[in-house]
């Protein structure tokens, strides 16, 4: 079977950055979560709708829908420029949840795992 291929031109767009959207059961207490991570938090109050942002790095959060099961979780990647003392800096926060690592990885990332009560993986790694 031969098959053909369109080819779509468009024009050059830059893209800028990306915020990933997470689902969270409690959004004042996800807010404050990631405050004692240290992000820079925000809440649009009409809207209950969230932000949190270090550097470059905007998360968006908004309040699970109680009638959509294991509506939860996610996973993001946040590429740090020291993964080590980021996990220093998050295990003395006091928050709850998950850690592993952080350890070196194949791919040449120095890397640790933090998995929120929401469900939501962080992913970190910074250059070994």
């Amino acid at each position: 079977m031969t098959g053909t291929h369109t080819v779509v031109v468009m024009a050059d767009v830059a893209f800028e950055r990306v915020a990933p959207v997470f689902r969270v059961r409690d959004l004042s207490a996800a807010l404050i979560r990631y405050a004692r991570l240290g992000f820079v938090t925000d809440v649009d109050e009409p809207a209950q709708y969230g932000f949190a942002h270090r550097g470059e790095v905007h998360l968006h959060l908004f309040p699970d829908d109680p009638d959509e099961p294991d509506g939860t979780g996610g996973i993001v990647y946040l590429y740090v420029s020291d993964a080590d003392t980021l996990h220093a800096q998050w295990t003395s926060a006091g928050v709850e949840g998950r850690f592993f690592g952080p350890h070196d990885t194949p791919y040449g990332l120095r890397e640790f795992i933090y998995t929120d009560p929401d469900g939501i993986v962080h992913r970190v790694g910074s250059p070994l």
